[in-house]
């Protein structure tokens, strides 16, 4: 590989990390001044991370940075971005999970509750502030990092384990909800999933969880398990 496509790559990781990080500011901080307390916002298990900023930012900057001469490019392509990848990751945590992590349904010009007017409008004006703004100031700190390079790789790494981990951590969950809700005889699961995941951690990291029933229902899983 060769020295500027591994610094492109490396750079596209550190984005994910940054904005993914930065995400999770955004989130707790947006959820404080609405609700008047702190509720976590993680989209990892383990890891302090909100990945839809982080896949959202690095995506944004892979396909408009381009564009940076027409700031009206910026804006439209930047929101029509924003709302696909905000869809998509949508669509695979349902798929995946069985599970609804935000649900916009109660807001107008939604398009069924994964993404709304609104809230791609935002995407619009972050990507203005992103390519403008952000990216060359985020680009001179990921150019002082020592061995940057080096540490992206072992960042993805641990990113790819934290991932896997909340894959299963949030199956195990569904599943002890799913049996309680239904009445079944309890998850029989190793000491493992019991130590690294249980009930109490689940619900302070995920309390917005929902759970699509067999019936249609959606009921939020931290009213399923006390």
């Amino acid at each position: 590989m060769g020295k500027d496509k591994e610094d492109y790559i490396s750079n596209l990781i550190w984005y994910f990390i940054i904005f993914s990080v930065i995400g999770i500011i955004v989130e707790t901080s947006f959820g404080f001044l609405t609700m008047g307390f702190v509720e976590s916002r993680k989209g990892f298990v383990y890891g302090p991370f909100c990945p839809i900023y982080g896949v959202g930012a690095a995506l944004i900057i892979l396909a408009l940075d381009r564009f940076k001469k027409s700031k009206l490019k910026i804006f439209f392509y930047g929101m029509i971005a924003g709302a696909a990848v905000e869809y998509i990751i949508s669509f695979g945590l349902e798929a995946l999970y069985g599970l609804k992590f935000w649900d916009y349904s109660y807001l107008p010009y939604n398009l069924n509750g994964r993404i709304c007017l609104r809230y791609s409008s935002y995407w619009g004006f972050l990507s203005l502030g992103m390519i403008y703004l952000v990216k060359p100031n985020v680009d001179k700190l990921i150019n002082k990092i020592p061995k940057k390079n080096l540490i992206a790789k072992v960042a993805f790494v641990l990113l790819f384990i934290d991932a896997i981990l909340t894959f299963v951590a949030i199956d195990t969950y569904k599943e002890r909800a799913k049996r309680i809700y239904y009445n079944e005889e309890p998850l029989q699961e190793t000491i493992i999933t019991e130590k690294l995941f249980p009930n109490s951690y689940m619900k302070k990291t995920f309390p917005n969880i929902r759970l699509k029933t067999d019936e249609g229902e959606i009921v939020f899983v931290r009213e399923i398990i006390e």
